[in-house]
């Protein structure tokens, strides 16, 4: 490197360097440190706009979500390096940011986390020592839901179908019978609205055992392939609409641009059906997703398989689709087996000690007599009834059918 004008200035940084570099060789100095304090002084644009590179591969409308929220916090944060990234500064910026803006706690912790995720990358990359925002607190997004979503109803769905299928409007520019088509579809296979858009003739195998639909790892929302088995009776009608239709053209183009919440509302307007009640909105991802993953459940599938088939990484997500009401608890626990034939539960009453009368009489079951009932005011008393069980049941305190009052 050059030096001075001035020979011993010169020597004198010589000599700087060459220690330097012998503390280097030689571990005194720490070389990632020194590098990490290096950039931590170097302005954050530069590490976002390197990060930004990071999410190529990611979808557009993801990516620019991410940068968005980051961009926000730093500038209202005002941290201009990243060594000034300072999880107190954020947080206070996010707080008043949420009251300013009235963000819903699941949009507070979207800010939240797409901030951690460009700390973990800087970290990542070497650029951070640590994430200084780790632990930076989430909000419980179940306490204020802003949209609510529920499931309709068989029946509501069959009027839903049939509202679209007689339309004679358009409505996003799509037409009647394909907003059915398209209703249809997400019911029956609870794709997302992204991946109802990506589908060709091509994404289906409707020759194979079982007949099968691929959802490519572009358009699906966790990145990966995925391959989703078809209802026959789905299957029939598939090879009606493809009749005729190139193999490599979209079933719905642009459906992913397309403002699908009109289009619901507009069908279930015409179908009678209101579009908010007191359990959420019915819009298209709960008409589609959310009303084939109740389904799923109500009509006997398990928990497991209904995971597997919505292609979820866990159980709890699952269950945040599904909406079973307390009709939904009475049907199933109408399914529980009631003991049956002769040996049946039957109830009997034991006289018991109410009012002071003392406790019941020991029982007698078979040749065996086993302690008497407590009673008292808080016992068992002459109108009060206890299971019996067969003859063959020994048990304290309960009473054979033959036994008599």
């Amino acid at each position: 490197m050059k030096g001075f004008t001035d020979k011993g200035l010169t020597e004198q940084l010589a000599r700087k360097l060459e220690e330097d570099a012998r503390k280097r060789k030689t571990g005194v100095v720490d070389v990632d440190a020194e590098r990490l304090a290096e950039v931590a002084d170097r302005p954050v644009e530069e590490a976002l706009a390197a990060f930004a590179e990071s999410l190529s591969e990611r979808t557009a409308n993801y990516r620019e979500k991410v940068l968005a929220r980051v961009r926000v916090v730093l500038d209202g944060a005002g941290i201009g390096t990243l060594r000034g990234l300072d999880a107190e500064a954020v947080e206070r910026f996010l707080k008043a940011y949420a009251a300013e803006k009235d963000l819903g706690p699941r949009t507070y912790n979207h800010y939240v986390q797409a901030a951690d995720t460009f700390c973990n990358w800087c970290v990542r990359t070497k650029r951070l020592a640590s994430n200084p925002l780790r632990g930076l607190d989430r909000r419980n997004a179940k306490v204020d839901v802003r949209h609510p979503r529920r499931a309709l109803k068989p029946e509501e769905f069959a009027r839903l179908l049939a509202a679209a299928e007689n339309s004679p409007k358009s409505v996003q520019r799509i037409d009647g019978p394909t907003r059915a088509r398209i209703y249809y579809l997400a019911y029956m296979t609870g794709l997302r609205k992204k991946e109802l858009a990506s589908l060709t003739p091509a994404s289906f195998d409707l020759a194979g055992r079982p007949p099968t639909l691929k959802v490519a790892a572009a358009d699906s929302k966790h990145r990966r392939e995925d391959v989703i088995p078809l209802h026959p009776e789905l299957v029939d009608r598939l090879r009606d609409w493809f009749a005729g239709l190139p193999a490599g053209r979209k079933l719905f183009p642009g459906l992913d641009r397309k403002k699908t919440q009109f289009m619901v509302r507009a069908d279930l307007a015409a179908a009678g059906i209101p579009y908010r009640t007191e359990e959420g909105i019915a819009d298209f991802h709960a008409a589609g997703r959310h009303t084939h993953i109740t389904e799923l459940l109500r009509n006997g599938v398990g928990l497991p398989q209904a995971m597997e088939l919505a292609r979820h990484s866990d159980v709890n997500m699952t269950m945040r689709y599904a909406h079973i009401g307390l009709g939904d608890q009475a049907a199933a626990l109408a399914c529980l087996p009631t003991p049956a034939g002769p040996d049946a539960l039957q109830m009997r009453c034991i006289p018991g000690g109410v009012g002071g009368r003392g406790a019941s009489p020991a029982v007698t079951t078979g040749e065996k007599k086993t302690a008497a009932t407590p009673g008292g005011a808080g016992g068992c008393g002459g109108d009060c009834q206890h299971l019996a069980v067969t003859d063959g049941m020994e048990a304290g305190g309960i009473e054979p059918p033959s036994c008599e009052r």
